[in-house]
């Protein structure tokens, strides 16, 4: 017999659907296909060309692991704030219930009128900082092609990066003089929020402390009281009856049960001194956390520079070191004149209105260029 051409078309049609349905069978998921094509992409980027270095091995490496922190971050930030307002709340709710009953009590009228000014204008002070950071936009270069100068183009943007910018793997964008990403913020820390982030962190620290101090006392009585109330619990006046002494007669005639006489203290003397103890070790903490926070962003700010410029400088200190030169942060232009520049002082009263008060004032420049030559006079006579 011979084969006519269309019984042989007709051989390999059904061949190549039985191949087709054997592919649909094994067809992996598209999300396994997009990880294997990643991992492949990472292991071929190790040995790419002879540029190659430890970084570049490095980042590759531990991509997946900068990918889930950066995914994890991103969405617990609201979970971060909701906890910074939970915790703020818990100790307002504890100063104004229980705090503020007792010092109008036991102090005096000078004593009254400082705590209360003090600690509204502080609470103001935190409120107002931490709002201010949070929803303020940190500043972000633009996507579009204009006549800014730039330093160099973001390899993950594919944009025009002007100095001092830095991408932001959690915000997923350049940022404007970037210091950090934040997640109790759930916002980054850039151009124009870092004045209200290191605000905020000032004025809570300050606040902490106060209380912390304020409240030593407090928090040693309630200790102790909490101390006697166990002692209390521990001892049984009277004579302790048991099983064996109900058959011997030990209670008198009549009287089947063993009752002893209610506690000298109540249970809201004891959640009183409890949320004392809470309020005290709570701010003490956080006081001595964030304070250590807010003393190396002092002098960062000083210097005239963020954390990211800090670990950048550090590293070119060395290189030039090398080569028997001195490298010189081109953003110093002197302590007084960078902290001049971070909180917007242009006159002698900016001190106390745009400092020590709540300001929404902009900052100094808009984050695209900057004078990268420090001069030794001020800046901004004040």
């Amino acid at each position: 017999m011979r084969w006519c051409p269309t019984s042989v078309l007709h051989l390999l049609r059904s061949l190549r659907l039985r191949s087709c349905t054997r592919r649909g069978r094994n067809k992996l998921p598209p999300w396994i296909k997009e990880m294997w094509s990643y991992m492949k992409l990472l292991v071929q980027s190790l040995y790419f060309n002879s540029l190659t270095d430890s970084d570049v091995v490095f980042d590759s490496i531990f991509e997946p692991v900068f990918w889930t922190v950066d995914y994890v971050t991103r969405w617990f930030g609201l979970v971060f704030v909701c906890l910074v307002v939970i915790l703020t709340s818990s100790i307002l709710g504890i100063a104004y219930l229980v705090l503020l009953p007792l010092i109008l009590n036991t102090y005096s009228p000078p004593w009254i009128a400082w705590h209360i000014c003090y600690g509204h204008w502080n609470l103001i002070m935190i409120v107002f900082h931490y709002y201010k950071a949070a929803k303020t936009s940190p500043g972000w270069p633009p996507t579009e092609k204009n006549e800014t100068p730039f330093v160099s183009v973001c390899k993950k943007c594919i944009i025009a990066k002007p100095a001092r910018a830095h991408h932001c793997g959690i915000c997923n964008r350049c940022i404007l003089k970037m210091d950090h990403h934040c997640p109790w913020l759930n916002n980054c820390v850039g151009h124009f929020n870092h004045r209200y982030f290191f605000s905020f962190c000032l004025f809570m620290t300050l606040g902490c402390v106060y209380c912390s101090i304020s409240g030593r006392n407090l928090f040693l009585d309630a200790y102790n009281a909490l101390e006697r109330f166990k002692h209390l619990d521990m001892e049984k006046p009277g004579v302790q009856v048991t099983g064996m002494g109900l058959l011997i007669g030990l209670l008198p005639p009549g009287q089947t049960t063993y009752q002893t006489p209610a506690p000298s203290y109540t249970f809201k003397d004891k959640m009183i001194h409890k949320s004392i103890i809470y309020m005290w070790v709570l701010t003490s903490t956080v006081g001595l956390a964030l304070g250590a926070l807010t003393i190396w962003h002092a002098v960062l700010i000083s210097r005239g520079e963020t954390s990211i410029e800090r670990h950048i400088n550090s590293k070119e200190t060395k290189r030039m070191a090398k080569w028997g030169k001195v490298y010189r942060n081109p953003f110093n232009y002197g302590k007084m004149n960078n902290w001049k520049i971070f909180f917007g002082v242009e006159k002698k009263s900016h001190w106390v209105t745009r400092v020590l008060l709540p300001s929404g004032h902009t900052p100094h420049g808009d984050g695209l260029t900057w004078d990268t030559f420090p001069v030794k006079k001020d800046l901004i006579p004040v």
